[in-house]
C-alpha cells in the first residue's frame, strides 16, 4: 500500500472518530439539557393596606421580620376620621336624650303646670259666663248697648275655647308621646348609634395588623408620609404556602399528571425533594412553540403546571429554582 493511501485512510478514520466523538457529546449534552424543566418556587402573599387614608404614624416591623396573626404591624394619623368621631358620638348623645324623655314620658312637674294652666281656664269661663249673664240680662232691659253684649259674648267664647285648649294640653301630657312618636325617635337613636360605629370601623382601620403568620418581604412608605385609601403599605408572604411553578410544552404533558409525584433538586439548598402535581393551566396564546415547517408540524402551546411539597422544605423560599429530576 502506498504511503498516500495509507494517509488518506488515517485521516478518514480520524474523520469519522470526530464525528461519533461530536455525537456522543452531543447525545450527552444538548440532548440532557433540552429536556431540562425547571421551575420557580413562589409563595402566597398579603397586601397590608388602609380603607382610609392618613399619615404613616409607626412602623412596628422591617423586612424579613416575621409577624403572628394578629400582630400590629403599622399606625395612622387620621385627625379628620377623630373628628368625626367626636362629632357623631355628640350625635348619639343628643338622640339618647331625647329618645329617654320620649319613652318614659311627661315628667311630672309638667303634668301638674299642664293641670293648673288647664283649672286657670276653667275659672277664667265661669267667670267670664257670670258677666256674660248679667250683660245680657241689662241688654233685655235696654241698659247696655248691643256692641258692649257682643263683646262680652266673643269674650265667653274665647275662654271656652282656652279651656278645652288647656284640658287637651293636660291631657295629651297625661297620656306622654304617642307609639309613633317613639318609634320616630328610638330610630333616630338607632341611627346615630350606626354612625357611630361606622366612624369606630374608620378608627380600627388606622390600626393595621397582620391576619396571618408570614414574613415582611416588602415595606413602601416611610414613616410620616402620607398614605391614600388603599395604598399598599407592607407585602406579607406566607412561607407555609409554597408552591413551585413549572412552564411545560404540551407535547410532554402526558408524563405529568394531577396528582402525581415528582422529584426535584434544589441547588441553592444543595437537596432533593418530592412534589405533588396540583394545578395545570393553559398559559395562552403569547406561550406557543411556533412550527418551524408547515408540513408534518404543529404549534405546541406551553402550560403552568404546580406542584405542592409533600413535605415542608425548611429553607426553600419565594425565587428558588427547581429542576425536575427524571
Amino acid at each position: 500500500m502506498h504511503k498516500e493511501e495509507k494517509n488518506i485512510i488515517t485521516a478518514l478514520s480520524l474523520l469519522i472518530l470526530s464525528i461519533a466523538a461530536v455525537a456522543l457529546i452531543g447525545e450527552f449534552t444538548l440532548g440532557d439539557n433540552s429536556d431540562t424543566i425547571q421551575g420557580e418556587a413562589e409563595a402566597t402573599e398579603f397586601r397590608v393596606s388602609s380603607k382610609v387614608p392618613g399619615r404613616l404614624l409607626h412602623l412596628y416591623v422591617k423586612e424579613g421580620d416575621r409577624v403572628k396573626a394578629g400582630d400590629t404591624v403599622a399606625t395612622l394619623e387620621a385627625p379628620d376620621i377623630t373628628a368625626k368621631l367626636i362629632q357623631a358620638k355628640a350625635l348619639e348623645d343628643a338622640a339618647l336624650a331625647l329618645n329617654e324623655k320620649v319613652q318614659s314620658g311627661t315628667r311630672p312637674q309638667e303634668k301638674q303646670a299642664a293641670y293648673e294652666q288647664w283649672q286657670r281656664a276653667k275659672a277664667a269661663t265661669q267667670i267670664a259666663g257670670k258677666t256674660h249673664a248679667r250683660i245680657k240680662n241689662l241688654y233685655n232691659e235696654g241698659v247696655v248697648s248691643a256692641q258692649k253684649y257682643d263683646e262680652s259674648t266673643a269674650n265667653l267664647e274665647a275662654t271656652v275655647a282656652a279651656e278645652k285648649a288647656a284640658e287637651a294640653l293636660y291631657n295629651l301630657a297625661q297620656q306622654g308621646a304617642d307609639n309613633d312618636e317613639r318609634r320616630i325617635a328610638e330610630s333616630k337613636y338607632m341611627q346615630a348609634q350606626g354612625a357611630v360605629d361606622e366612624v369606630d370601623s374608620y378608627v380600627n382601620e388606622t390600626i393595621l395588623t397582620a391576619i396571618r403568620d408570614g414574613e415582611v418581604s416588602a415595606i413602601y412608605p416611610s414613616i410620616g408620609e402620607l398614605v391614600g385609601q388603599g395604598a399598599p403599605i407592607m407585602d406579607i408572604t406566607y412561607l407555609d404556602e409554597m408552591w413551585v411553578s413549572f412552564n411545560m410544552r404540551e407535547n410532554i404533558l402526558t408524563q405529568y399528571n394531577i396528582g402525581d409525584t415528582v422529584k426535584v433538586y434544589i441547588p441553592a439548598l444543595n437537596m432533593y425533594s418530592t412534589l405533588q402535581i396540583y394545578f395545570l393551566k393553559d398559559l395562552g396564546t403569547y406561550a406557543i412553540w411556533r412550527a418551524t415547517r408547515t408540513t408534518g408540524e404543529y404549534d405546541i402551546k406551553t402550560f403552568e403546571v404546580r406542584a405542592r411539597p409533600i413535605a415542608k422544605i425548611d429553607g426553600l423560599y419565594p425565587g428558588m429554582s427547581v429542576i425536575i429530576v427524571k
